[in-house]
């Protein structure tokens, strides 16, 4: 079975590519995001509402 390449010459690329850094994140990803985002928007206002009703 005839190989591609020799295994001398395996990672020569990746070695010769400059690391860069990774940016920051300005935000938190969209599964933290959508998770609070959730909360706020069904959770807390259940609690809200019933709240409003053991006052009356």
């Amino acid at each position: 079975m005839p190989t591609h390449g020799s295994m001398t010459k395996a990672g020569k690329v990746r070695k010769q590519t400059p690391k860069i850094e990774g940016k920051q994140r300005k935000g938190l990803p969209p599964r933290i995001r959508n998770r609070i985002r959730y909360i706020n928007k069904f959770i807390k206002r259940r609690e809200e509402a019933t709240i409003r009703r053991r006052r009356r």
